[in-house]
């Protein structure tokens, strides 16, 4: 009697919990269709806002896709304004030489080949590492010849929010060097007593430069927590390298980073010729100047551009690429720094802040009076 009942039992039990299971997974399967109906009537209407967000604030990039966008959100009009903060705004303490509009213009890509097995050290050091963040940030360049429009559509294509994460992390970078390097030095020159030879003094201006930079970008720009994630880490790993390597051969720390900054020079020129195509970065176009840069580059006005932003950016890495490769064809212990200690009355030109004479790959020894 019992396995009688059982059986009749058995298949009224499995018919009641199959039924609403078959109709669990039929509805399932049936709303995605309806879903792809409805899309494929509107996707025409790229042009419409993302989210009620984006309607209130024209002028923002839509919000970001996931935890891992790598974009930076680009403040509007009214973010501008509202983060363009001069409460703290105090006189630089390393005021900007100021540079012409025409030695911004000259500005140019330069290359200086390594020579030695330590340079041949720092510059694939540097190439390894661009090649990195290249991957990490979906960033590549058109090779000469080459359409600018060549990875539109692509994984590859530089947007506004992109740019701005790129120029940040760069200046995050960027400004480490010359920050450890006079640490070191100062330490050293106290602890033996005696002067540095001027190299203190140039080296933290290098790295309040490259602070300004970053401080410009932060008003114009948010960046997403993903990006941030990567600078905390980024940040504490180069520094403490750095540090240990700056220890062990100042004279090659010097050559990487002349070698960072020919990258450095590379990027800001390929956005440049990409703002001068009407058809691209329209955001960067209608970009009002922050207070601080204004309040830094003498030659900057609230009227400037965006692009006026970036020539003296751009010209104040060109020349910390002429400093640090001068740098590293010096002995780091007897020779002076001939940027800050200026000789005069001598029969041929030597190396100064200024545009006006330069050397892009640095000055040789054998052309300096020290």
């Amino acid at each position: 009697m019992l396995k009688t009942a059982t059986c009749y039992r058995l298949p009224q039990a499995t018919s009641h919990l199959c039924i609403p299971a078959i109709r669990f997974v039929s509805s399932t399967t049936t709303k995605p269709r309806t879903i792809s109906t409805q899309i494929q009537t509107h996707h025409n209407d790229s042009n419409l806002p993302l989210d009620k967000q984006s309607e209130q604030t024209p002028g923002t990039v839509p919000q970001r896709n996931g935890i891992f966008d790598i974009a930076t959100k680009i403040y509007n009009a009214s973010d501008i304004e509202k983060h363009d903060d001069v409460k703290f705004l105090t006189k630089p303490a390393y005021p900007h030489v100021g540079f012409t509009e025409a030695g911004c213009q000259k500005v140019e890509v330069a290359h200086r080949e390594p020579r030695t097995f330590g340079d041949k050290i720092a510059y694939h050091g540097i190439k390894f590492c661009r090649g990195c963040f290249d991957f990490v940030t979906g960033y590549k360049v058109p090779k000469e010849g080459e359409s600018l429009d060549k990875y539109k559509g692509t994984r590859y294509e530089m947007t506004e929010g992109k740019w701005l994460t790129r120029v940040i992390f760069l200046e995050l970078v960027a400004g480490v060097p010359g920050s450890v390097a006079s640490f070191l030095r100062t330490l050293h020159s106290l602890r033996l007593l005696r002067r540095d030879k001027a190299w203190i003094e140039t080296l933290q201006d290098e790295a309040y430069n490259e602070r300004m930079h970053l401080l410009t970008f932060m008003k114009i720009g948010q960046p997403s927590w993903f990006t941030k994630t990567i600078i905390y880490l980024g940040q504490g790993v180069f520094t403490n390298l750095f540090f240990f390597c700056y220890l062990a051969n100042p004279k090659y720390c010097h050559r990487f980073v002349g070698y960072l900054e020919e990258e450095a020079v590379r990027t800001y020129t390929h956005l440049l010729d990409e703002m001068e195509d009407p058809n691209k970065l329209n955001g960067f176009q209608k970009i009002q100047i922050p207070t601080i840069a204004v309040n830094y580059w003498s030659s900057l006005s609230k009227d400037s551009s965006f692009k006026d932003l970036i020539l003296r950016i751009r010209a104040d890495e060109s020349k910390h690429r002429e400093v640090n490769h001068t740098l590293a064809n010096l002995k780091q212990d007897e020779d002076r720094n001939p940027f800050a200690l200026q000789i005069k009355g001598l029969d041929k030109p030597q190396p100064n802040y200024g545009l006006d004479v330069v050397r892009p790959t640095g000055w040789e020894k054998k052309e300096l009076y020290l």
